[in-house]
């Protein structure tokens, strides 16, 4: 990324640059842990916030080491300048700056890419989810050896709290909406903070510059047969509220609804083509028998008529006469049930392509970084 500045000039000796290469159990058999927060003009709650998880994660340190990537995404207020300062004589708390806000999926490559970890968990510094999520993140984790744990309030057991209506039905309904797509049995898509295996999520090729980044990492575990796990979780909004009910919600509504809808599409494409095709075909088989009906009822109130084709054409053209709503209502909907059935088969088809296409290069570029890795140290 070109336009980033670097980590603080105190922390740039070579070894720790050249550590950001690996991952790997620290000293002691404890696994390393890479807390990673992107912050966006965030002044009024940073310096609170980060403390909090200072002194949260201290309390793990019998069980993990553990480093802070904090990523300023071009913050327009002091946020910058209150990171650096909370960074400063703290070699496990590093602070990086983007020139202007890129969003959440650049913000994240950034920050993957500078961590040490074994484990990487992914915050959001408004600590709506409080910091005992890590611990519990991180025990699944290592107990059911997944590549990806979610941390859900939707699933049974977790719970929102203060959570604006409208926020809170959106997320609800995108959830589900993208649940159902996957196939798969995460019920939060959408959600930021998670537990990842970073070896595993080193190893993906991440695209998406926004929050659509989420689910992207969910859909290419899945095109991988990764296994992805959740926890119970709670989103608690009440912190913000006290802190100032001016404080707004980060999700642009209209671009992440179509962010979830085109999530949805690369997630399961038989649902946008086929399902209503074969929904329409049925509706249009339902109209066409009736248009049958109405032209068998002609043709028998047509004796007169001796010749098989003539008595036919003018059956349907007496049956259109008094019917025409159906011939062409039946006609159109058959027509369009065809075209909805044919790209959904064109986007299975695609989709196989890209899967195919999507292994060979996840494998490549597995193999391109522990090459490169390789050959820096």
């Amino acid at each position: 990324m070109s336009a980033v500045t670097s980590i603080s000039a105190a922390k740039t000796h070579s070894g720790l640059l050249a550590a950001d290469q690996g991952s790997g159990e620290s000293q002691a058999g404890r696994p390393l842990v890479s807390l990673v927060i992107s912050v966006y003009n965030e002044a009024a709650i940073l310096e609170t916030n980060l403390y909090s998880l200072c002194q949260y994660m201290k309390s793990l340190e019998d069980e993990y080491h553990w480093e802070i990537i904090l990523i300023n995404d071009g913050s327009t207020d002091n946020t910058g300048a209150l990171a650096e300062i909370f960074a400063r004589g703290k070699d496990n708390v590093r602070v990086f700056h983007h020139v202007k806000n890129f969003g959440l999926g650049q913000a994240f490559q950034l920050a993957f890419d500078h961590c040490r970890g074994d484990y990487i968990v992914t915050l959001d510094i408004d600590l709506s989810y409080s910091p005992d999520h890590i611990q519990k993140l991180l025990i699944k984790i290592r107990d059911t050896q997944a590549k990806i744990v979610v941390a859900s309030p939707y699933m049974a057991g977790g719970k929102t709290s203060d959570v604006p209506w409208l926020r809170r039905t959106l997320s609800i309904w995108a959830n589900r909406f993208l649940s159902i797509t996957a196939k798969g049995n995460v019920s939060t898509l959408t959600g930021m903070v998670r537990a990842y295996d970073a070896k595993f999520l080193r190893a993906l090729n991440l695209k998406s510059p926004g929050m659509e980044v989420n689910p992207e990492i969910i859909y290419k575990a899945m095109l991988l047969h990764a296994q992805v796990e959740e926890i119970p979780a709670h989103l608690d909004w009440h912190l913000q509220k006290a802190e100032g009910a001016q404080r707004r919600s980060s999700m642009r509504v209209l671009r992440h609804t179509l962010a979830v809808l085109v999530s949805g599409f690369l997630f399961r494409p038989v649902m946008f083509f086929i399902t209503p095709g074969l929904a329409l075909l049925l509706f249009a088989f339902y109209v066409n028998t009736w248009m049958i009906i109405h032209f068998l009822d002609q043709y028998r109130n047509l004796p007169q008529y001796t010749w098989f084709f003539s008595r036919a054409s003018a059956a349907v053209a007496a049956a259109y006469q008094q019917s025409p709503h159906t011939f062409i209502v039946g006609g159109l909907a058959s027509m369009l049930a065809i075209q909805l059935m044919s790209l959904g088969i064109l986007a299975l088809q695609s989709k196989s392509y890209f899967e195919e296409m999507f292994h060979l290069g996840a494998n490549i570029y597995r193999l391109s970084r522990a090459k490169n890795g390789d050959e820096q140290e």
